[in-house]
């Protein structure tokens, strides 16, 4: 078959078209595994295209944002909060002319090793993994990139994308824009769609909202973000940075540090958490004495020579909230006995 040169001209365009402060595609420091370019897909695109099919981003459909387990069907789930950070990251990105294929995989890509029951999971695979380095969600997403996808063998992801992946914590110092992008739209989309959540749940009232954010970026979703969108894209143009202003990034701290008193470390929350560290507890415990039952790709990474906790670890930071439960009341909950 002719050898098509889509990949060469898309190249191109991006050195003519994306700003000077924009990682191209050509420009990457490449992969874990040297590998033969498409022709037709640059490597960012490439890198997208490869965590939308893998299976890590189809069970996010099933894993916790905020509310475990919700009845209703509008909640947001780890998959719905991550589409909406690639929004949020793109139009950024595309408004700055930086790379939109970077900054769509990274954002694509962040939550991949998110535990099942969200930070509640986190934390106590944290606590139960102290000695072997604990764990954190985002070391954990490079980890399913890296090692846990395709059998063992990893998605081989550009530097360019491992590094934002990883990055994308407050903490996280993000070695391109595209990547430092996605680390604030994370913030954006999860400060204000948890608020949304939360008021669909009757946790919170509308007029709740702190009023000295409400008088600067309005009292929707959408004018919150669009705001946040707009202060950011304004205050990095032709700057070698992703910022906001001083008082917009007041705004969205406020708003976040009323939602960890108000939502996330709330009394209805912290009972629910309770109950979903108690099953990620009690799974963790069952494994690392059982890890024979674990799946079959689990117990060839410990053929391999990876430990057996560390392993465990992944096994159950893979679940989805549904699987979880359901894992649990099969080893832990007596079946009803139908005598006659």
């Amino acid at each position: 078959m002719e050898a098509l040169h889509i990949r060469e001209e898309q190249e191109l365009a991006e050195e003519r078209n994306l700003s000077s402060f924009a990682m191209k595609s050509a420009h990457t420091k490449g992969r874990l595994h040297p590998e033969e370019k498409d022709d037709i897909r640059t490597d960012f695109q490439r890198d997208r295209d490869r965590i939308i099919h893998c299976k890590s981003f189809r069970r996010m459909k099933h894993k916790t944002q905020v509310f475990i387990s919700p009845e209703g069907d509008h909640y947001r789930t780890r998959l719905t909060h991550t589409l909406e950070v690639s929004q949020i990251a793109r139009s950024i990105a595309r408004a700055l002319r930086l790379n939109e294929d970077l900054t769509e995989a990274i954002a694509l890509g962040h939550d991949l090793g998110h535990t099942p029951f969200g930070h509640a999971g986190e934390r106590k695979l944290d606590e139960l993994c102290k000695d072997i380095g604990g764990f954190a969600h985002n070391e954990q997403s490079l980890r399913v990139a890296d090692r846990l996808e395709k059998d063992g063998a990893g998605l081989n992801l550009t530097f360019e994308v491992r590094d934002g992946i990883l990055n994308h914590r407050t903490s996280g110092k993000p070695a391109t824009l595209e990547g430092k992008i996605v680390q604030l739209s994370d913030k954006i989309a999860y400060t204000n769609h948890d608020i949304d959540d939360a008021i669909r749940a009757g946790l919170l009232l509308p007029e709740d909202i702190p009023k000295q954010a409400v008088d600067v970026i309005g009292n929707t979703s959408s004018s919150r973000i669009n705001a946040m969108i707009r202060d950011t894209i304004q205050n990095s143009m032709e700057k070698n940075d992703i910022i906001m202003s001083q008082e917009m990034r007041a705004v969205l701290y406020d708003l976040r540090g009323f939602m960890f008193e108000k939502i996330y470390a709330g009394a209805v929350a912290e009972a629910e958490h309770k109950k979903a560290e108690k099953i990620v507890g009690d799974l963790f415990a069952y494994y690392l004495e059982h890890p024979e039952k674990m799946e079959g790709e689990f117990l060839r990474l410990i053929a391999e020579g990876e430990p057996v906790k560390r392993v465990v670890c992944d096994y159950v930071a893979c679940m989805t909230d549904r699987f979880a439960v359901t894992r649990f009341r099969s080893l832990f909950v007596p079946m009803g006995w139908n005598i006659y």
